[in-house]
């Protein structure tokens, strides 16, 4: 079959593979999202598979399924349906063929799990206080007034859900064999990730719970595990309130609770790392402190339809092996095992990958899970515990990507001149359109606590498809390359992260001849689109750039991002009131007169991560000035555009991408394409 060029309309043909959970009896339900083209939304089914990757069924005939799980016994498999804009629990019985509803939509369930006996599934919901219900109840008849809304926290706005809603979330317990739902937990705070214990007599979930009244909740960020004995109306407190806890879960004997969990010594730069502690209080005691790694998945994608899988696993068959967690390491996201000693083994074996989702076989020899390669969407894989041999499970891609050219990228390892070693990927194309030299393109990522892997994305697949090599590295602040490494760029914003993305450039056209250095283009998104802004402003030897996301003022960005006061405190290392002059200094929009290169502004309206406002106080500067640039809004979008964005929003900005650099960097010196 005749291959060709990847474009940004491709993206539609794509189906996303997440959330594998398996049965007793050895099949594999997971979540495909598909893009429908006409409704212009994404669409979700659960499928099953067996371990032989034999029989890949559809399970569910919903088109707004997800959250797989099976039941203790594997009799039932439930999952979560959005119905009429709520999210209700559906189960389907083995000897059924239709499913049945547990719970109403109306609950508008966040998510939940089965309880170990079966006799119960705990979930979560968002519920409003009883005071506010009460007044919300009055206000019905006759018609509510129409009035301010009221806010007194400090952050009254988040990525994602937007301004504050009043609600808080909180754990409920369903009962199957009575179908009564009761209310566990109520307060003005926010429950997550309920666990329940082996015996299934206890609840316990991460919490932040203030109880000091002078302390402002939003300004601190640890949390907590506390836990609840079912049938009664007290919590007990576990942990020590020291850690900003992620993730956990009960270990084999159901003795301890295994954390994943960051000190914030650094902030966000901060590695998190696995602790253990009693599960009737104690102080978190650190598993494997030697290890100089980031749990969990910090790797940046765009083709990874859900978040990374709850961690840490355990295998009450075989403790002795310790624990599943994904890990963040040199370019890769992989699993690895951990055991109490502190001993750490890589599980699932080499190769670029960005393993994000994963489950253990219920006899213990396999992990079944959903991976990134560098030549290939995200597909289901079996892993050999022992060998860490894979083996492909689903297929759903196959002959779609047999019509495409992949552009598989080769790794980039250099030393900075102040002696860090870097690493990152360069892409070409697989169908040239000539023999002469290639444009160069860098590209950074955002975060800065975040890493590029050399795995497949379909962003980077599409600039290469036009005929341009890409450059992408991982800089000093990145996730994947040790503690001091993640937390270098703070409060050197500019400095040593800079001269890494600037020299990477250099020893990419030192080492690869076919490179052309004077067509060179930089783009990024988020951090990698303040980069951007900081590059363009204090050098000229970029022919185009695209900043995506953006901020280009660190003084109005402390006020006006859901993160602000942490981010440019943390990072770049001060506040308005007292480092203005400093902030203003590292803003780029102080130096965008001095902009040269022709830039491409991109920014979602419904950013509260970096907001609309940082495009546009850059955009109007640029214009004042003359200079070369374009504004481009997305409505309806928010920070997460590229990744989930509304599909016809995502392939336009790939377009509007390669448009950009296609009329600044098409043609070389002598006028050939």
């Amino acid at each position: 079959m005749n291959q060709r060029p990847i474009l940004p309309e491709d993206l539609s043909h794509y189906r996303w593979i997440s959330q594998p959970v398996i049965s007793l009896n050895g099949q594999v339900a997971y979540v495909e999202q598909t893009i429908d083209q006409d409704k212009n939304e994404y669409n979700t089914q659960i499928r099953g598979i067996s371990l032989d990757g034999d029989e890949d069924i559809a399970l569910s005939d919903g088109t707004k399924d997800s959250s797989p799980a099976w039941s203790p016994d594997g009799t039932q498999l439930t999952f979560i349906r959005s119905v009429d804009g709520g999210k209700g629990l559906w189960a389907l019985h083995s000897d059924q063929k239709e499913p049945i509803m547990l719970i109403s939509p109306a609950r508008k369930i966040l998510s939940y799990i089965w309880s170990p006996n079966g006799q119960y599934i705990a979930f979560t919901s968002k519920v409003q206080p009883e005071d506010q219900q009460k007044k919300a109840d009055v206000q019905q008849e006759p018609a509510p007034v129409l009035r301010g809304k009221v806010f007194e926290r400090t952050t009254p706005k988040a990525e994602g859900s937007g301004w504050w809603d009043g609600q808080y979330s909180h754990l409920f317990v369903y009962e199957l064999k009575s179908g009564e739902i009761t209310q566990v937990t109520s307060g003005l705070w926010n429950i997550s990730a309920p666990a329940w214990s082996p015996d299934s007599l206890q609840l316990s979930f991460i919490s932040k719970q203030v109880e000091d009244e002078e302390l402002d909740a939003d300004l601190l960020y640890f949390t907590d595990i506390y836990s609840i004995r079912l049938g009664e109306s007290d919590l007990f407190k576990v942990t020590d309130s020291s850690l900003a806890i992620n993730q956990f879960s009960y270990s084999s004997d159901g003795q301890q609770l295994i954390l994943i969990a960051s000190d914030r010594e650094y902030g966000s730069g901060s590695h998190n790392s696995l602790y253990a502690v009693p599960v009737q209080r104690g102080v978190p005691r650190i598993i494997a402190p030697q290890l100089d790694m980031q749990m969990g998945n910090a790797a940046l994608g765009d083709m990874k339809s859900a978040g990374a899988s709850p961690s840490p696993i355990s295998d009450a068959h075989h403790p002795e092996r310790g624990v599943y967690v994904l890990g963040t390491h040199n370019g890769n996201v992989d699993v690895y095992r951990i055991q109490d000693d502190g001993n750490c083994q890589l599980v699932t074996g080499a190769g670029e990958k960005d393993v994000y989702q994963y489950t253990l076989t219920p006899d213990g020899t396999s992990l079944v899970i959903a991976a990134l390669t560098d030549g290939h969407p995200g597909e289901l894989y079996r892993v050999n515990i022992d060998s860490g041999e894979m083996f492909r499970l689903t297929r759903r891609n196959d002959e779609f990507m047999a019509e495409l050219a992949v552009n598989v990228p080769v790794r980039v390892e250099f030393t900075s001149s102040d002696g860090w070693p870097l690493q990152g990927w360069l892409a070409t194309p697989a169908i040239r359109k000539s023999n002469g030299k290639l444009p160069l393109i860098l590209q950074i990522h955002g975060g800065p606590h975040a890493m590029y892997t050399g795995t497949y994305s379909h962003e980077m697949q599409t600039l290469v498809a036009q005929g341009y090599a890409v450059l992408w590295i991982n800089p000093r602040g990145s996730m994947g390359y040790g503690q001091e490494f993640a937390r270098a760029c703070r409060g050197d914003f500019a400095g040593g992260d800079y001269r890494d993305l600037m020299e990477a450039v250099d020893y990419a056209l030192a080492t690869y001849d076919f490179l052309d250095a004077s067509r060179l283009g930089v783009a990024g998104g988020s951090y990698g689109g303040v980069m951007t802004n900081w590059i363009v402003a204090h050098t000229h030897r970029f022919k185009a750039a695209v900043t995506q996301r953006c901020i280009s003022n660190w003084l109005s960005m402390y006020g006006t991002s859901d993160i602000g006061i942490s981010y440019v405190e943390g990072v770049i290392g001060g506040n308005p009131a007292e480092n203005a002059e400093f902030l203003w200094s590292r803003s780029p929009l102080a130096h965008a007169h001095h902009i040269e290169t022709p830039l491409l502004i991109m920014h979602g309206e419904q950013d509260y991560r970096t907001p609309i406002a940082q495009a546009e106080e850059l955009y109007t500067t640029l214009k004042r000035y003359g200079k070369k640039t374009k504004l481009i809004r997305y409505p309806g979008s928010n920070h997460s555009l590229l990744k989930s964005g509304k599909p016809s929003l995502r392939i336009d900005s790939f377009e509007q991408v390669n448009a950009w650099f296609n009329q600044y960097l098409g043609k070389d010196e002598e006028g050939e394409q």
